[in-house]
C-alpha cells in the first residue's frame, strides 16, 4: 500500500494531513469522504461525474503536478459559485503520488 501527504483545509478553515492511498484508484473527493472532512452528503453530490461542483477546491500548492483539466470539469466549473483561478473539482483528481504535499482548500458549500 503506498500513501501521499495531502493537506487539506476544511470549510471551516481547519487543516487536516491526511494520508491518501494511491493504489485504491481513489479520487480526492472520496479522500475527503472517506476522512469525513465536511458532512455527508455535502460533497460529491453527482458521485463524481463533475456534474455538480459540490466537491470544488482551491489548489494552494503551486509544486504539484496536477492533470490537466478536461472539458466536462472546466463546463461545471464555469457554472459554479465561488470559482477562483484556481479552482478544480476534487472529483476530477485521482491519488497519484504525484500529489505528494498538495495543499487544498475546500470552497464553500453554496
Amino acid at each position: 500500500m503506498s500513501d501521499v501527504n495531502i493537506t487539506i483545509i476544511d470549510r471551516d478553515g481547519v487543516s487536516h494531513d491526511v494520508a491518501a492511498p494511491t493504489d485504491m484508484a481513489m479520487s480526492l473527493m472520496e479522500v475527503i469522504r472517506a476522512y469525513e472532512l465536511v458532512p455527508e452528503g455535502t460533497i460529491g453530490i453527482c458521485g463524481g461525474l463533475a456534474m455538480c461542483a459540490s466537491c470544488q477546491c482551491y489548489v494552494i500548492s503551486e509544486n504539484v503536478a496536477l492533470p490537466e483539466m478536461q472539458v466536462d470539469e472546466e463546463a461545471m466549473l464555469d457554472e459554479a459559485y465561488n470559482v477562483k483561478p484556481n479552482s478544480r473539482l476534487s472529483c476530477q483528481i485521482p491519488a497519484t503520488d504525484d500529489l505528494e504535499g498538495l495543499v487544498i482548500e475546500l470552497a464553500p458549500e453554496s
